[in-house]
């Protein structure tokens, strides 16, 4: 049975959502003591002790809790100095990097989004461009060496132009990592009712996320939306893509452990009231297995290996996906590998049709 590495811990608290935000979040800051005590019984009560690889601070916002607050969580891991442990932070709150460095942190991952003033009020950022350069220099100056950025691409009157002075912005940052993400506007989110004006279109999305993979030429890019100095690749996520197991823990959370997907309670009354209960799990059949393998394997930039492919689930992927292959080899968003196939980066643009296809 497959050793379980890793751990995500969720802390959905925010000051205010911004306007683009789907995700499960609170303000109900009156809470935090409660969760946490919360949090501690569901890890006390799933998990087995294993060394972790990677445990990883998620949110909402994690930086809203005091390095005590979090140590109480982390100290409940197996971990050594190897582990990598992630903790996101938003600008405006990251007050206490030097106590996240000193109780065990060694990788930090800063919300920005964009460095254009104007854009992040439109989209409900509480920072502004000026607080992403004093936490990355704030971040530098207490030891961290692992540092990753979020930007989003797509945004309400952002232009290829100011796009591009965002990607220069970064890259005069020294960072290590940076998380590229095009704006998705989904059921649950301000824009969803109200949808702003001025968004650039497919064509101009397309072109800013080309552009991004030729300016950031200094990163690997090694997954569709993540781009790492050589050795900085999120070594948490890519236990994700790899299909490795992992624990989530907190409100919302998803976990993968002994061959079973699970997901937590999405209220925080639900999941206070029954931190040890998941609302939903189950094993995967095997042509689910499959079809994960494939979706994971083609995010990553490496590819699919189709020999593992075939001996792991007793097929033989060219015959499989005779069809499919070829039609995407001839357009060229698909391309041969040593070992498999990987998309090519206009193939990344079309992952989700590219995908669609070999799962229909």
């Amino acid at each position: 049975m497959a050793r379980t590495k890793s751990a995500y811990i969720h802390i959905p608290f925010c000051l205010s959502k911004c306007n683009y935000c789907s995700f499960i979040s609170f303000n109900k800051l009156d809470k935090r003591t409660g969760y946490l005590y919360s949090i501690l019984k569901e890890i006390d009560y799933y998990y087995k002790g294993e060394p972790l690889d990677t445990i990883y601070f998620g949110g909402g916002t994690p930086s809203l809790f005091s390095a005590d607050e979090l140590n109480k969580i982390l100290s409940r891991f197996n971990y050594s100095d190897s582990t990598e442990i992630t903790i996101e932070v938003n600008p405006d709150s990251a007050m206490d990097l030097e106590g996240y460095k000193n109780i065990g942190f060694n990788r930090i991952s800063i919300g920005s989004q964009s460095f254009n003033d104007e854009i992040l009020k439109q989209i409900g950022r509480r920072h502004n461009s000026a607080q992403i350069i004093k936490t990355v220099q704030y971040a530098k100056n207490v030891g961290f060496n692992n540092i990753s950025l979020d930007l989003i691409y797509g945004l309400p009157n952002q232009t290829l132009g100011l796009f591009e002075y965002d990607l220069n912005q970064i890259l005069q940052l020294g960072i290590q990592h940076v998380s590229l993400y095009g704006l998705k506007i989904e059921e649950g989110c301000y824009f969803y009712e109200h949808l702003p004006e001025n968004l650039p279109d497919d064509d101009i999305q397309a072109d800013m996320y080309l552009r991004a993979i030729e300016l950031l030429n200094e990163f690997k890019h090694y997954e569709i939306s993540n781009f790492a100095k050589s050795g900085f690749e999120s070594r948490h996520n890519l236990n994700y893509w790899q299909e490795g197991e992992y624990y989530g823990f907190g409100v919302a959370a998803h976990g993968f452990v002994d061959g079973i997907r699970y997901s937590n309670y999405c209220t925080l009354e639900e999941y206070m009231n029954a931190p040890t209960s998941h609302e939903y799990g189950k094993f995967l059949t095997k042509q689910e297995k499959l079809e994960e393998s494939i979706f994971l394997g083609f995010r990553i930039s490496d590819g699919i290996d189709i020999e593992k492919l075939n001996k792991n689930f007793e097929i033989d992927f060219d015959l499989k996906y005779k069809e499919v292959i070829s039609k995407y080899l001839k357009s060229g968003h698909i391309l041969r590998t040593e070992k498999g196939y990987k998309l090519s980066d206009s193939g990344f643009l079309l992952s989700n049709i590219i995908l669609a296809d070999f799962l229909g």
